[in-house]
């Protein structure tokens, strides 16, 4: 319990400078531009239900996704859109082909999620041959944009545990951060996490630099910072860490993240302080960086239904008046695109201009007759987890 406190006041005491800092920046009539990013680690057969069960969940999201996002849009008109992070082992009975049809319409993008080292550690060669098989067989359906002719993938780990971060578990693999690097990764979407695995250095958007023989390279990073060139291996987009009081209480002290999953409620309020937490790029105050994740096969009442209708419906009545707020709904490639756009000092008046700035948005396909992934990759993928 001491613990906790502790870690309660730690993060309401680094939360209140950058809320401050946001209040002064909401008075000197600069527009603040909120890019709102929701990545979803897309499990469909989470919890070891049935491949019946997980088929309705797949078919739930692709009725009801495009009739909640049909109903909003942001300052240029665009649709909220959504990033499914997929893992190999549920690129299987077509969930996969699928969702790229969802991508085809324009409703969001696809990148790469990845669990392993679960039942035993994995290596770096097994780790290496895993992804790239990954990223070759997912480019069969256009997933994943490229970079001088480089497919790049965005990325978030299974069970949190980015560069063996979790005392060995779910990982094993020290030079993680390396591999990723080496196989065209542009960026790690995977934190805050609930466990040791979540950075020392929060609510911020930082450079990792691997140490290939120690474990959470990823603990404390060079800033992304406007102007300057990247100095580092991985870069790291964080999703907000803040204090709230639960029921309005005093004594209801808190401490919430970035997840939105249908039991405790993202009100209106939470909204707010993921706002007044203000990542974004050093240099950069006025484009604030908000990215939230869901578990969205298994959260579906919350990212499918009314709270994430009116999350939406807040966001564009509270920061979308054209003055002193623009909305802009963004994929994980589009918000990793404007952040080097900022980086490389731009004439950055405008976000929507730096959606496609390094990385190509993806070619979807959803007409390949590949329903799951090839014995090959699960083969890689079950020698360190059986899902």
């Amino acid at each position: 319990m001491f613990k906790k406190i502790l870690f309660t006041l730690s993060i309401l005491f680094q939360w209140l400078p950058r809320a401050l800092r946001f209040s002064l920046l909401s008075k000197n009539n600069e527009t603040i531009h909120v890019l709102f990013c929701m990545t979803d680690h897309y499990e469909p057969g989470s919890g070891g239900v049935s491949d019946g069960e997980a088929r309705d969940r797949v078919d739930q999201l692709l009725i009801e996704y495009p009739k909640l996002a049909d109903k909003h849009q942001d300052s240029a008109g665009n649709k909220p859109t959504r990033s499914w992070f997929i893992p190999p082992h549920y690129h299987v009975n077509s969930y996969l082909k699928d969702v790229v049809g969802l991508c085809e319409k324009g409703y969001g993008e696809i990148e790469l999620h990845l669990h392993h080292g679960k039942h035993c550690p994995d290596t770096s060669s097994n780790l290496k041959e895993t992804i790239e098989l990954c990223v070759a067989e997912y480019s069969e359906f256009g997933i994943f944009g490229s970079e001088n002719g480089v497919r790049k993938y965005g990325f978030i780990h299974g069970d949190w545990a980015l560069d063996n971060s979790r005392g060995g578990a779910f990982c094993g693999v020290n030079d993680e951060i390396s591999i990723l690097k080496e196989s065209g990764c542009y960026a790690d979407y995977t934190f805050p996490s609930p466990n040791e695995a979540s950075p020392s250095q929060i609510n911020s958007i930082f450079y990792a630099t691997d140490n290939p023989i120690e474990p959470k390279s990823h603990d404390r990073g060079v800033l992304v910072e406007k102007g300057t060139a990247p100095t580092g291996d991985l870069m790291i987009i964080q999703g907000p860490l803040y204090p709230y009081l639960k029921n309005g209480k005093p004594w209801g002290l808190r401490v919430s993240g970035d997840e939105i999953n249908g039991q405790s409620v993202v009100t209106e309020d939470r909204i707010d302080a993921c706002i007044k937490t203000g990542i974004s790029v050093k240099g950069k105050d006025n484009w604030v960086v908000v990215k939230m994740h869901t578990h969205g096969a298994t959260d579906a009442k919350g990212v499918l239904g009314k709270e994430m209708d009116d999350i939406f419906t807040h966001l564009e009545a509270s920061y979308n008046d054209g003055k002193n707020y623009k909305l802009h709904y963004v994929t994980a490639r589009e918000l990793y695109n404007i952040i080097k756009s900022v980086e490389a000092n731009e004439e950055c008046s405008d976000p929507e201009l730096y959606r496609n700035y390094k990385i190509s948005a993806p070619d979807y396909n959803s007409s390949p007759e590949i329903t799951e992934a090839s014995s090959r990759l699960k083969e890689l993928v079950s020698r360190t987890y059986k899902g």
